[in-house]
């Protein structure tokens, strides 16, 4: 009997119940728990719609942004109807037209002076977040109000509250562009122009040259309509 007992304490590693063996074994169990977990997350990820790729995906820059360019027209509540108008702003160096809306009781039709006063008045504002973000800005600054013409003032006459020409160059090019594709211009799109002095009225036309380049493009002087009747 204590022969038989001292060979099996003899039994070296590899023998059945050996730490070899038992070696052995855990290995085994640790490649299978690998495998499985493998399997299990590749299932998890095709369960979620995911499809498993060893291929690099490229998916392009990102998106940017371009300046002086809405995404699209703001809408807000108003309490009363509007109508739209078209105003010029200075984005990158240049004249850019945004449209906008204004009260109807401010910019209706058949009515110069009025019509002008609300586009003026669109050029004081500051400019929305939208516009903003998208780089355009006004250099029009307040006050500045427009009034009828006086008597012996040549037809279509618009009087400001400042002379035209103490306006710094790119905000006169702004109120000359808005105003000359509006009502408030006379026949061929002139704009004619006055301070509150003496000084006589001009005429300025809104030219290529001028939007491309308001800072120092000053907008054209153009014959005057006939005096106005008084």
């Amino acid at each position: 009997m204590s022969r038989v007992h001292g060979s099996r304490r003899a039994a070296g590693p590899g023998t059945e119940g050996g730490p070899g063996r038992s070696t052995a074994r855990h290995r085994v169990r640790r490649a299978v728990a690998a495998v499985a977990g493998a399997v299990a997350l590749a299932a998890a990820v095709s369960g979620c719609g995911i499809r498993t790729t060893t291929v690099p995906v490229d998916a392009g820059p990102a998106p940017s942004r371009v300046p002086c360019t809405l995404s699209g027209k703001e809408t807000a509540a108003q309490a009363q109807p509007q109508m739209p108008v078209r105003v010029y702003l200075v984005c990158a160096s240049a004249l850019e037209a945004v449209d906008r809306t204004v009260p109807i009781s401010e910019g209706r039709t058949g009515n110069r002076v009025r019509i002008a006063q609300a586009l003026v008045g669109e050029l004081l504002e500051d400019p929305s977040e939208t516009e903003r973000e998208a780089g355009f800005a006004s250099l029009v600054r307040g006050p500045l109000t427009v009034s009828p013409p006086r008597d012996g003032d040549p037809a279509g006459t618009l009087r400001l509250s400042r002379q035209p020409e103490d306006l710094p160059p790119a905000a006169l090019a702004q109120v000359v562009c808005t105003l000359a594709e509006s009502e408030a211009a006379t026949a061929g799109g002139t704009v004619v122009l006055a301070g509150p002095g003496e000084y006589a009225p001009r005429g300025y036309r809104c030219t290529d040259s001028v939007k491309q380049r308001p800072d120092t493009a000053l907008p054209t002087a153009s014959p005057l309509p006939s005096p106005a009747a008084s």
